[in-house]
């Protein structure tokens, strides 16, 4: 504690009260971070890390896992790939190269976003647990709680950014009979190719782009999966017209109002793809733009899973009743038998288990309360990136806006540490 102390100090942190009180209250090891902390060091975190050091403020990232993208390096399927063009993913300033597709891999993404962290020398601290963060009104500081390999560690710092993203934590389901089913369940998260059910009868719950495409990697691999379809969905081919569907529909409502480009886009996708609704797959009522605007529920690109609904290689099944020893009964009534169990289920924030905060994100579903583009700050130092359900270009915009205000907040910080050093200096 007393090197901390005489650290805190060497940094001209100005504020005695602020020493004496952090000398009293703290038991663990602690560390003043002379610009702000990021938790997590996903591509979100990545960004708003890299737009801060291009304007020269310091700045500490914290990550559970032992690397960068954790998500996408560690629990993501082998055949996923990006859905969107990359020139809708890009971070600030480094693009993709340019001999990449049109639509990179997995492992072409998790190149790029690690040659990004290296061009803007952004160092996560891994291994790093955030157990609490909450602000000291007292103070004015945040304090930022992380168990890591050696130990608890206090981060002290001015300003806080939460970029733990919209997918930190697998939801499972719980399912009367889960415990009965005798073949294996598991979520997404921990799936990676459809090589360990080959020929085996599997059903895949929920039909996000997610479920979707591991229902086309089962078929790749001789496996007969079936598809869990609870709600209404819309399903979009990937390209229209020679161009991306999400490329397209962003041209067109620079001209045209949310529901005529909807309208468009359901007349187009109903020439190309028929009548969803004949396969089980009743598009919702409002359209895929306006129902991504309003609920963040995104439509489906589809990559050929549909054509393989359509010859039947893939069974629609509507919501499950219960589960037995080897088989499923649905809410229709019918009954079938399956080998294994894959949750395609999403994955939830888990910023309400860590940040004591009850004004900027909701308790119920760990985003914050305000809607995009003005969920990006909070009071007291706080900011969000990567909560805008606008996938990385929202991440991307909001992480530009948040180095800028903490730059201004920098400054001014700056500005009395050498007022402070100077008058220390006089006689």
């Amino acid at each position: 504690m007393e090197h901390y102390l005489r650290e805190i100090e060497g940094k001209q942190v100005h504020d005695p009260i602020f020493i004496e009180q952090t000398k009293k209250s703290s038991s663990s090891r602690c560390e003043y971070v002379d610009g702000p902390v990021i938790v997590g060091a996903g591509p979100s975190g990545l960004a708003a890390a890299a737009c801060l050091r291009e304007k020269g403020v310091p700045c500490v990232v914290l990550e559970r896992s032992n690397c960068i993208a954790s998500l996408w390096q560690l629990k993501t399927y082998d055949r996923l790939r990006l859905h969107l063009p990359k020139q809708f993913c890009e971070l600030p300033f480094m693009g993709f190269p340019s001999d990449f597709p049109a639509y990179p891999i997995k492992q072409q993404f998790i190149k790029y976003l690690e040659d990004y962290a290296g061009k803007f020398d952004i160092r996560p601290r891994f291994n790093e647990t955030v157990s609490s963060a909450g602000y000291d009104s007292t103070l004015g500081f945040w304090r930022v709680k992380s168990m890591g390999l050696k130990g608890e560690t206090e981060y002290v710092c001015r300003w806080l950014v939460v970029a733990t993203g919209e997918n930190a934590e697998p939801v499972v389901p719980r399912i009367e009979g889960m415990e009965e089913f005798r073949g294996p369940i598991k979520h997404t998260s921990l799936y990676k190719s459809g090589e360990e059910f080959r020929l085996k009868k599997v059903l895949v719950v929920g039909c996000g782009n997610s479920g979707m495409e591991v229902c086309l990697d089962l078929c790749n691999y001789e496996a007969k999966p079936s598809i869990v379809v609870r709600d209404t969905v819309h399903v979009l081919p990937r390209e229209m017209l020679g161009k991306s569907t999400f490329g397209l529909s962003m041209w067109l409502l620079k001209w045209l109002p949310m529901r005529l480009v909807d309208r468009f886009l359901l007349i187009v996708s109903w020439l190309m793809l028929g009548d969803t609704a004949r396969f089980g797959l009743d598009r919702p009522g409002l359209g895929p733009l306006e129902l991504k605007n309003l609920s963040g529920k995104t439509p489906v690109l589809d990559v050929g899973t549909l054509a393989k609904i359509k010859s039947g290689n893939i069974k629609v099944f509507p919501g499950i009743r219960r589960l037995k020893r080897h088989t499923v009964e649905f809410v229709n009534g019918k009954i079938e038998n399956f080998d294994a169990i894959i949750l395609a289920t999403g994955y939830r924030s888990n910023v309400p288990s860590w940040l004591k905060e009850g004004q900027m994100f909701s308790e119920n579903d760990g985003f914050p309360r305000k809607a995009f583009p003005n969920g990006w700050k909070g009071e007291c130092g706080l900011y969000a990136v990567g909560f805008t359900k606008r996938g990385l270009l929202g991440a991307s915009m909001d992480a530009k806006r948040i180095a800028d205000d903490i730059e201004r907040g920098w400054k001014v910080e700056e500005k009395l540490n050498r007022a402070y050093a100077a008058s220390s200096l006089l006689p």
